[in-house]
């Protein structure tokens, strides 16, 4: 099962709906990461979102979003500044506490590493920080406009091309980076730190990467990015950030190695645990790991699929699997095949007579499965027998004939 990404949105002190994406892992989530982008970018930058994906590849769920005025997030980019990029991080770990789990892991990459520094003293539940190609101050974009500052201080403002786009920057921008102390947050961080930065980084100097270093008190680490972009464009440097950084922080999220946790679970055998005292569940086979959870509507973190959707999903793939092995079998030419289905409980007024059984207010069970069956050289009959060969899948056949559950006390 892959990992999920989910659509969000919340709201910042100034009440304006920022938008983000939480990237979930398929199987147990070891704890939630905060990843903050750099100036002007936004959550769906390259770095960002292949950095998020890998994180929850391997068990860190990963919120990204848009700080106010960029990307789908509401607001006036031209009225942010610094501090509003801080705030709006301490909005986004207090929506992760709220609906989720409170963040164990701040990550920034540029401008949003600074941001993340100075964050960390307002996210208690923050146990380790994480910067990629941070500045140590916040006015080291200020070079950015450097041609349009006379401007800036004399008419208030000025139209300011940044990486082939327009923005309106204010004098309150510069002076709001101009007003941060970074080296006091560092210093006062108490937090392990890693640094991660390109010696040949063109954007920002590896010098800013040092003095972070030097603000910083143990535990720290640095990490070389070797001959990495500022922007991270290559699949292999974020997988490379993703992977030293799961290694680097998991002696600090208190997780042990994932098959040391694992129950022991024999072939043929489920057996689910509970991830939390609300419907997230753990799931295991022999081989496999999942999770199941309840919709947000139903008091649930919506982590994973719901019971009915795994039993659905259950009769559309053991579906697909029958008819595929009867394809290849016949040697016949099928290109794709697709199955979807829903559950639903309705009346029947004539189950009574037909012998079916109904609940106590006349309702029964009803699973509708369509079967989309991409095989243009086939004829009508030998898709009407591909047709029939669904319904003698082994699921099917167990769904359909009398089931006996028997329910007894573990150990």
């Amino acid at each position: 099962m892959s990992a999920q990404r989910q659509k969000l949105t919340f709201d910042n002190a100034q009440g304006h709906t920022l938008a983000g994406l939480l990237e979930l892992p398929a199987g147990p989530v070891l704890g939630y990461a905060l990843f903050a982008h750099c100036f002007t970018c936004g959550k769906d930058i390259r770095a960002a979102s292949r950095i998020a994906r890998a994180l929850a590849g391997q068990g860190i769920a990963t919120l990204r979003f848009d700080f106010t005025g960029l990307g789908n997030s509401d607001g006036d980019f031209a009225n942010t500044n610094f501090s509003s990029n801080v705030e709006d991080l301490v909005a986004a770990a207090e929506y992760l506490k709220t609906h989720h789990q409170a963040p164990a892991l701040l990550i920034g990459h540029s401008l949003g590493g600074a941001a993340v520094l100075a964050a960390a003293g307002q996210v208690p539940s923050a146990k380790a920080v994480v910067t990629i190609g941070a500045p140590s101050e916040p006015d080291h974009v200020a070079h950015l406009f450097e041609g349009d500052r006379d401007e800036i201080e004399q008419d208030g403002e000025a139209n300011v091309c940044l990486a082939g786009r327009p923005f309106r920057i204010r004098k309150q921008f510069l002076e709001d980076i101009e007003a941060h102390n970074l080296a006091e947050h560092i210093r006062k961080l108490r937090r392990p730190l890693l640094v991660f930065h390109a010696p040949m980084d063109e954007t920002v100097s590896i010098n800013e990467a040092a003095v972070i270093y030097q603000h910083a008190l143990h535990p720290k680490s640095f990490v070389s990015l070797d001959d990495a972009d500022h922007l991270v464009t290559r699949d292999a440097d974020a997988a490379y950030i993703a992977d030293t950084l799961v290694a680097w922080v998991k002696r600090y999220l208190e997780v042990d190695n994932e098959g040391d946790d694992r129950p022991s679970v024999q072939k043929g055998h489920v057996m689910v645990t509970e991830q939390d005292k609300a419907f997230t569940r753990l799931v295991y086979a022999d081989q496999h790991h999942w999770l199941a959870d309840e919709p947000t509507a139903m008091g649930g973190k919506n982590l994973g699929p719901d019971p009915y959707e795994h039993l659905l999903a259950a009769l559309g793939t053991c579906t697909s699997m029958t008819i595929r092995m009867y394809a290849n079998h016949k040697k016949w030419p099928v290109e794709d095949i697709q199955v979807s289905l829903t559950h639903d409980r309705e009346h029947c007024a004539d189950c009574a007579a037909s012998g079916l059984p109904t609940d106590s207010k006349g309702k029964i069970d009803i699973i509708r499965r369509t079967v989309h069956i991409d095989a243009p050289e086939l004829d009508e009959e030998q898709h009407q027998r591909l047709l029939e060969i669904a319904d003698r899948c082994p699921v099917h056949k167990t769904l359909t004939n009398t089931i006996r559950i028997e329910t007894v006390a573990g150990d």
